[in-house]
């Protein structure tokens, strides 16, 4: 590894080493904070708890496979078929749904209405995933850039759901509720546009990706994956708050509101 190689493995040492303590100190924070809200609300919190306890789980995974893969003496081919990805994917199969869940879950609709949302939410965000890691992992069959249009259509389909859809729902949230929720489906789709970026970056047009094609890879899916999941389920955590206090005097008078 020559002195550009290993700024470029500090790079993306350090940037998944963030990863862990963001997700486990994140998890640990909003476990320990779920009875800081009413009931009702209670199961958005977990769930926001749920998707970064299992990212931490996986960036622990993801920091070892990644140190073994290319922290060696493994050529760029070896280290590239070493490191394991399946290890995001995963992550993001189970997380990426949870995330729409925690959305609609914090903002107290009817059973009819958050019935109606998840069902078309959920299988749509496992959908996009699955389509996406046939070609980050470069397994053959149709070409990358297939995989990553495939891919596209149920994110597009998520997109529309969140921003005609939901939207209906939102005029019944209070100002600062309505003013949160929109910010955080605003990052929600901010963040999840990193990934195409970073997934088109490392594509190539054949073969295995340079090595500073993968450090991209790693750093923009790493940077995304906080703010979608560390950065929403604090912003998830607040609207059950905020949302506790105007619906409970008792709540508010308890915590200072």
């Amino acid at each position: 590894m020559d002195a550009a190689q290993h700024q470029t493995y500090s790079a993306v040492y350090n940037m998944l080493s963030l990863g862990i303590a963001s997700m486990l100190f994140t998890s640990i924070f909003l476990w320990i904070a779920r009875d800081r809200v009413l009931p009702k609300y209670r199961l958005a919190v977990m769930v926001s708890a749920t998707v970064t306890s299992i990212a931490a789980y996986h960036y622990f995974r993801m920091f070892d496979s990644f140190k073994e893969a290319y922290g060696g003496s493994l050529s760029l081919h070896d280290a590239f078929l070493h490191y394991n990805v399946g290890y995001r994917y995963v992550d993001w199969f189970l997380t990426v749904p949870l995330l729409l869940v925690e959305l609609v879950a914090v903002m107290g609709l009817a059973r009819a209405v958050r019935s109606s949302l998840l069902f078309r939410l959920v299988p749509a965000a496992a959908l996009m995933i699955a389509l996406g890691y046939p070609g980050d992992m470069k397994l053959g069959g149709l070409d990358n850039g297939v995989w990553g249009a495939l891919s596209t259509i149920p994110f597009l389909y998520i997109l529309y759901v969140l921003f005609v859809e939901i939207s209906k729902s939102l005029k019944d949230q209070s100002p600062a509720v309505r003013k949160l929720l929109s910010g955080a489906r605003l990052l929600l789709i901010a963040t999840w546009g990193v990934y195409p970026i970073t997934f088109i970056m490392a594509m190539g047009s054949s073969g295995d990706p340079s090595y500073d094609a993968v450090a991209a890879r790693e750093i923009g899916y790493s940077i995304a994956d906080i703010l979608a999941k560390c950065a929403f389920g604090l912003l998830i955590f607040t609207v059950a708050r905020i949302k506790s206090a105007e619906e409970s005097k008792e709540f508010a008078a308890a915590e200072g509101h």
